[in-house]
């Protein structure tokens, strides 16, 4: 079922039967839960949505991903890795950080925490990134270029769709991925949660509790 304020996206009606004919093929545990695929559109419609943050694809781990890109279910320790590396800057740049990797209560502030792909067969990461889940990020992004918004694009892949993106009002940033490949290589330092919320009191915005449920 399409999750309401996005249903009417082309994706719905023209690649949607496509990819999950390709998950019920699919013979490996998929990733995550069926229910909890479309999470992070269900929990910020377009109206709602007021900070973007792009990953790649679910945690390959099972039991980790429950459809929030870089969020786990509050019981997971410990902490994936870039989620880990996140909290560290987010302790660096605000003093403190959540008490657990669940990040549903960012979405509950308007934190779109959308994956690229939506889906990953267990322990394979990346195993679902050419079933054509990027058609729906693509609409996503153009559908949330109509008012000005925070992007957070972590690493290439997430970059690589900045072009998507239009209009001059929002506030886009670039930074390295939190991974522990990368996160050396200008993540850290890079005070994403702390730009965000200067942004959105410069424009008489609410910012986000990023630190407390």
């Amino acid at each position: 079922m399409p999750p309401a304020g996005w249903h009417d996206l082309p994706f719905f009606r023209r690649d949607w039967l496509v990819i999950s004919l390709a998950l019920q093929a699919e013979t490996r545990p998929v990733l995550p839960p069926a229910d909890q695929v479309f999470a992070a559109l269900a929990a910020c419609p377009p109206d709602a949505t007021r900070v973007v943050i792009l990953g790649q694809d679910p945690y390959p781990t099972p039991g980790h991903a429950h459809g929030f890109a870089f969020s786990v279910a509050p019981d997971v320790k410990p902490l994936p890795r870039s989620l880990s590396n996140i909290f560290r800057e987010m302790q660096d740049d605000l003093g403190a950080a959540p008490p657990n990797g669940d990040l549903r209560f960012w979405a509950a502030q308007g934190v779109l925490l959308l994956n690229t792909a939506l889906t990953v067969p267990a322990g394979d990461a990346g195993g679902h990134a050419k079933l054509g889940w990027w058609k729906l990020t693509t609409e996503v992004l153009h559908r949330l270029s109509d008012a000005p918004r925070a992007f957070v694009l972590w690493g290439g892949h997430a970059q690589g769709l900045a072009h998507h993106i239009a209009g001059p009002e929002h506030l886009i940033l670039r930074s390295a991925h939190p991974s522990p490949l990368s996160a050396r290589r200008g993540f850290f330092g890079s005070r994403p949660f702390s730009r965000v919320n200067d942004w959105l009191k410069a424009k008489g915005d609410t910012p986000i509790n990023w630190t407390t449920p």
